[in-house]
């Protein structure tokens, strides 16, 4: 029997504890197809910009949304039905409570509902089910921060950020154009901030200061002739 690749042993049960090291106890499920379909949109605002490297939280992790972006390093553990590995996830949807047998996402469970490719990572597709040990990490993102234009009129607008870095969630963003200093926004749901005001016509700067009290700012990175439902990309990263 090996472990990760280690052999059966001190070495092994050495490998287990040093692995163990950090990590919480929880559970995975899944949901969607093989290719990760059914899995877009949900409760942070994204899409599919993470692709099927994503989970869904239950109540107890997701925060409310503040969870969003998050990354989670976990593997499977004490099921006959585990493949050896870990896997690396951005959390993307919530997982509602529900009731019977299968409130797996009740609070205070600690509970992933992965997408399908990824849950086959780390156990057989027959599993359903498994426990896990997992911990949470910081997100490793190619290139700048993202926003997309979610909504607008002339009073009002909505803006989703993602490929965060670093913490990956964000605790506060602030906006500004060309008509004024920075102001505020405010957290509508997800990852998806609004600010009142007409910013139609102008470049917006941003700051994005993210919950481990890091902040980047991004100048000009949405030009006045922006559209809704555009995204742009920023030249800088946690």
């Amino acid at each position: 029997m090996s472990y990760y690749g280690v052999t059966v042993g001190y070495i092994t049960f050495m490998a287990i504890i040093f692995l163990a090291l950090g990590y919480d106890d929880g559970h995975a499920t899944f949901y969607g197809d093989g290719s990760g379909h059914g899995t877009e949109g949900g409760a942070c605002g994204y899409n599919f910009e993470y692709g099927v490297y994503t989970t869904a939280l239950s109540s107890a992790l997701f925060n409310d949304g503040a969870s969003c972006g998050a990354c989670y390093e976990m593997y499977c553990t004490n099921s006959q039905f585990c493949i050896s590995g870990t896997i690396r996830v951005t959390a993307t949807n919530f997982c509602p409570p529900s009731s019977g047998s299968a409130a797996w996402c009740n609070s205070p469970l600690k509970h992933f509902d992965l997408t399908q490719p990824m849950f086959t990572k780390i156990a057989q597709y027959k599993a359903g089910i498994v426990p896990v040990k997992f911990r949470r990490i910081n997100c490793s993102r190619s290139g700048g921060i993202r926003l997309r234009i979610a909504k607008a009129n002339n009073n009002w607008i909505l803006v989703l950020l993602y490929n965060v870095g670093g913490a990956g969630t964000i605790s506060g963003v602030k906006i500004k154009g060309n008509n004024g200093g920075w102001i505020q926004m405010s957290r509508n749901w997800g990852v998806n901030y609004q600010s009142n005001g007409n910013w139609q016509g102008q470049n917006l700067s941003f700051q994005v200061t993210a919950t481990d009290g890091r902040t980047i700012e991004v100048d000009n990175v949405v030009p006045s002739n922006w559209q809704i439902g555009q995204s742009f990309e920023g030249n800088r990263n946690f």
